[in-house]
């Protein structure tokens, strides 16, 4: 159980069949072609690298081939992998890197200065740039590197580390979670049975690799199936779809909608489609119905954590009966426990809370796709690992088939007058307005109430709306101490990596001057 050995499986297998499709630089990349590359770069890293077993490889690029051999090159030599958001500003980069610590930064042209900046912050000597043609560069030290199988006796096992992958950071700073070659396949394993992947997939690679997306990635290279690998742009991801005959995809709402707005959105082939998953929250039901009614396929829900992949799916058959009249609330449920998992509902002593559909508690997960814990932090990794069970903070209702109502972040919860107020709730009212493109509820400072709730609106293209149509909508579905108080309309809500949208980034404009921010 080493994912290491994924390149090395197809190649014996079939080794002129794709495995990589790099749409950005038109590379295509078959499995023989990736093994060569994955073994060299393994004995690259423990000889001319001088790197042990256990330490880090941190890599700094957009998702490329070689973003793929490095990953699978770490982990057949024992190394963890650590790709690194590189959206994020030099100096946190900076503090992720020293909290990693590698022995080795690898990194994509156009972020030549950014990795030697952190290479000299944090006192890493060795940095390799998958673009430097010189005998310094990626592909030299490839070359030299010999190209046998690395004996079974240096292979780690199945409990090994093999990824850092950094929280998105949406309830604070990012936490290095670390992840074992077993966790991963054990993740890949409800996700195979979840997506029922077949061997004629073909997988395009909308997310970054430097967060859970890589998991998916992995799981259809696992399988043999090619991975397509674009930058998203809405019309971009159309016509791949169309030209290389793409059957799954990963996209969240925001995504499919742009692809929809494609003004010739009907023109494009997508007949090849055979399902597509979505996370980073419910999509509201009007879109569920356009989505379904646009793209040949089925949906499915997952909802996960970087610490315990996909936890819960709501299937395509959960779909379908929702959208027929058989319980269609549910299309506002994560759905329920995957293949491996365990989930329940519990109080702050960890029992249980009725299956009522009503009564509020934590979602905890017993699974083996489940973190080791957080990278350096083991009082933080106590705290979320207790008894085998990890406690995700989020707040959820479950019905009595089991199915999970996400209600809200423990952190994002808001407290007004002394009322438990659930954000979530509030954004599926508000996301009833036909305007609304993503709604976010946050509480602010009241000197009277404590908080007030405040909804941010991003409106559809061409559309309008005002404060008071967002207020009323929201009026007519929920109490009213639970609607919000005020409106702000932006372009865009800021997200993290996986889609979530970071409602820590937006609360800190209306309690910065506080001494508390709920």
């Amino acid at each position: 159980m080493n994912l290491g050995l994924i390149a090395a499986k197809w190649a014996a297998l079939a080794p002129a069949r794709e495995a990589i499709v790099d749409v950005p630089s038109g590379r295509r990349v078959t499995f023989a072609e990736l093994d060569e590359s994955v073994r060299r770069l393994a004995n690259g890293f423990l000889s001319a690298g001088g790197l042990v077993r256990g330490d880090r490889v941190v890599i700094l690029a957009r998702n490329c081939v070689e973003l793929v051999e490095v990953v699978l090159a770490a982990a057949s030599a024992g190394l963890i992998a650590v790709p690194l958001n590189w959206r994020l500003g030099v100096p946190e980069l900076e503090r992720i890197v020293r909290d990693a610590d590698p022995g080795l930064i690898l990194f994509g042209g156009e972020f030549a200065a950014e990795a030697r900046a952190l290479g000299q912050s944090a006192g890493v000597n060795q940095l390799l740039g998958f673009e430097d043609k010189t005998a310094e560069g990626y592909a030299a030290f490839k070359a030299r590197a010999s190209g046998a199988e690395l004996p079974l006796s240096m292979q780690p096992d199945a409990e090994a580390p093999c990824l850092i992958l950094y929280t998105g950071g949406t309830t604070g700073d990012s936490k290095g979670v670390l992840h074992s070659h077993h966790s991963l396949y054990m993740g890949m394993l409800n996700q195979t049975v979840a997506e029922r992947i077949v061997p004629s997939d073909v997988y395009m690679m909308t997310g970054q690799m430097f967060h859970i997306p890589v998991v998916l990635a992995l799981n259809y290279l696992a399988h043999g199936c090619p991975l397509v690998l674009i930058n998203f742009e809405p019309r971009l991801a159309l016509e791949v779809i169309e030209r290389e005959r793409v059957s799954a995809f990963l996209g969240i709402t925001t995504m499919l909608n742009w692809m929809l707005a494609v003004e010739d959105f009907a023109r494009f082939d997508l007949s090849s489609l055979r399902n597509i998953q979505y996370g980073g929250g419910p999509m509201p039901a009007t879109m569920i119905r356009t989505a379904l009614a646009s793209f040949p396929c089925t949906l499915i829900q997952g909802y996960g954590q970087t610490e315990g992949v996909t936890m819960t799916f709501l299937s395509q058959e959960d779909h379908a009966r929702a959208l027929a009249g058989d319980h269609p609330e549910r299309l506002r449920s994560c759905g329920r426990e995957g293949f491996i998992t365990r989930v329940r509902v519990v109080d702050a002593q960890g029992q249980p809370v009725p299956r009522d559909g009503s009564t509020v508690g934590e979602i905890i997960v017993w699974s083996e796709a489940n973190m080791l814990g957080y990278w350096g932090r083991p009082e933080l990794t106590a705290q979320t690992l207790r008894d085998g069970w990890m406690w995700t903070g989020d707040l959820a209702t479950w019905d009595s088939d089991g199915y999970l109502f996400i209600v809200d972040r423990a952190k994002d919860m808001i407290i007004s007058g002394g009322e438990n107020i659930y954000s979530a709730q509030v954004e599926n009212a508000i996301h009833r307005h036909p305007a609304v493109l993503e709604a976010a509820v946050i509480g602010v400072p009241d000197d009277e109430w404590g908080e007030a709730v405040k909804a941010i609106v991003a409106l559809k293209p061409g559309m309008r709306a005002t404060a008071e149509e967002i207020i009323a909508v929201a009026r007519e579905h929920l109490a009213s101490y639970q609607k919000p108080r005020s409106v702000d309309f932006v372009d865009a809500l800021p997200k993290a990596p996986t889609g979530k949208i970071l409602k820590r980034a937006l609360r800190d404009q209306y309690w910065a001057e506080r001494e508390r921010n709920v």
